[in-house]
């Protein structure tokens, strides 16, 4: 009985160890997401390459391009993850996560960077505390998960019969809802990524789940801090 004790201890601290290898690989990935698309966006408000995207009259063509291509490559990244290599799964991430900073850009133009970087200050922590709840709970978040995707798609269509009433009062209240879908989105998709360690992976499967699923909490983050920046950055 001791021995077959001792024999699943041992085996249940190699699953966590595998685990927690496989979330810090996510972590690191998508923290690596989000320092490029800040210095993408960086450098398409600072450098020649802002002319390639505006124009006195807004975005340019190829502005338009960069500005729905990250929208694109979401819809075709599950596709590389199943057939591609991991190099072209892990050019997908990197290009995506450069358009996006590229597409972001206008958002540098808009809110001072005072209040820039206290909201990014706040969305870490709300996001760090969230992926902890959702790393950690024995609670299955299945339920709160469909309920917030259920709710974003209700966001996005509201959105879009806003750009047509634009009403600031309905921009707000969206904006709120927004922060309150990604803050739950953030835990539940933490947990659905660690269900998905299995011990019996491949470093080839591995790094394809934990690629994917930075992409999952890079958007998470991403889509939190503008919601953020709604309620509380300041416009110059």
């Amino acid at each position: 009985m001791e021995t077959k004790t001792y024999t699943s201890a041992v085996e249940r601290a190699g699953v966590d160890e595998g685990l927690r290898s496989f979330m810090l690989k996510v972590y690191n990935y998508m923290a690596g997401g989000l320092v490029l698309t800040a210095l993408s966006a960086y450098a398409t408000v600072n450098t020649p390459l802002f002319n390639l995207f505006f124009n006195q009259s807004g975005l340019t063509g190829f502005g338009w391009l960069v500005f729905l291509a990250p929208l694109l490559l979401v819809f075709v990244f599950n596709s590389v993850v199943r057939r591609g290599t991991i190099g072209q799964v892990q050019a997908v991430f990197w290009g995506f996560s450069a358009l996006m900073g590229a597409s972001l850009a206008p958002v540098m133009l808009m809110y001072t960077a005072s209040s820039m970087t206290r909201v990014f200050l706040i969305t870490a922590g709300t996001f760090g505390a969230m992926s902890i709840y959702g790393y950690t709970t024995k609670r299955d978040l299945t339920g709160v998960g469909s309920f917030m995707i259920m709710g974003l798609w209700g966001v996005i269509i509201a959105s879009i019969v806003n750009i047509f009433l634009k009403s600031p009062t309905m921009y707000y209240v969206l904006s709120y809802i927004s922060v309150a879908i990604f803050v739950g989105l953030t835990a539940y998709d933490t947990q659905k990524i660690r269900s998905i360690y299995m011990v019996s992976d491949v470093e080839d499967t591995m790094t394809r789940k934990a690629v994917a699923g930075a992409l999952e909490l890079y958007l998470d983050f991403i889509n939190l801090f503008l919601s953020l920046l709604r309620v509380m950055g300041n416009r110059r």
